[in-house]
């Protein structure tokens, strides 16, 4: 975390091209950026750390139902001079804990604003709780004179919420800077939406051979296939690795004890079974 007089800072920010965005090459490549990472509908932003409202204005500008949150008294201040006219709430508050109260936005807006907080894993989790269904966080960050976070290193930290991350490189585009840059920049636009991995049940099953003959059980008190013939077979459990599945289930189905170098992997299968659900065969011998 970095300490800055944000109020003493306020008079001179705008003054940087992509701050005040003054410059109106400068101003309609933000512009453009921001119309493709907002919803094409009219939504409700909620612009984090927002300084003298730049993006907030442009955000208004395209519809969007604007909340801008800014810790410094100073900042706040020439946001809402700024925001005159546009409907557009102007808050004085702690990025990392909004005070926006029950409410849910479409869009979540934090441009140089992670890299300041000093939990940043729990800064986000609460934007995203702070999202309706669906909705979206829009990080702009970067790595500029040994300080900042990587683009990696932020969407490790939205791993556990959500996978679906877009990243987007700006460093290479020095309209939005209003000079060439050579470090990193960056967007990262991520979805509300909680990790939803492909999932199958792990089957094991066995191939007892002894020459010719290869051994199968009948099936009772299952209640699935009672009385037809198959392979010793089972489940993997959760967190059980398939070879110590297949000595378990050896074991329980046939009284068997198998050593981990008794058996090889003959074949892994994925398939269906009979009610439609994804499942995956492991076959030892």
């Amino acid at each position: 975390m970095t300490t800055i007089d944000w109020d003493a800072a306020a008079g001179s920010f705008g003054e940087e091209p992509d701050h005040g965005l003054l410059d109106p090459a400068v101003r309609d490549a933000w512009a453009g950026r921001l119309e493709s990472w907002l919803p094409a509908r009219r939504g409700d932003v909620l612009d984090l750390g927002c300084g003298t409202g730049s993006l907030s204005l442009l955000a208004a500008g395209q519809g969007h139902r604007v909340t801008a949150v800014d810790r410094s008294p100073r900042m706040a201040e020439l946001a809402r001079a700024k925001l005159a006219g546009t409907g557009a709430e102007v808050l004085v508050g702690d990025a990392g804990l909004p005070p926006v109260g029950e409410r849910a936005f479409d869009v979540i807006l934090a441009r140089h604003v992670v890299w300041l907080l000093p939990d940043p894993a729990a800064a986000l989790a609460h934007w995203l709780g702070l999202l309706k269904p669906g909705g979206r966080l829009v990080l702009i960050e970067g790595v500029w004179g040994g300080v900042g976070l990587s683009a990696a290193r932020v969407t490790a930290l939205l791993a556990p919420h959500t996978e679906r991350v877009h990243h987007e490189v700006l460093s290479g585009d020095p309209r939005l800077w209003g000079k060439e840059v050579d470090d990193e920049r960056y967007a990262l636009v991520a979805r509300a939406e909680p990790p939803d991995r492909h999932t199958e049940v792990v089957d094991v099953h066995l191939i007892l051979r002894r020459g010719p003959d290869v051994l199968l059980a009948r099936r009772a008190n299952t209640g699935y296939g009672d009385g037809l013939l198959n392979m010793p077979s089972g489940h993997a459990e959760d967190g059980e690795d398939v070879r110590e599945a297949m000595i378990r289930e050896a074991a329980e189905e046939i009284g068997v004890v198998l050593d981990p170098n008794e058996v090889r992997v003959a074949l892994v299968m994925q398939h269906r079974g009979p009610g439609g659900g994804a499942r995956m065969g492991w076959f030892f011998v």
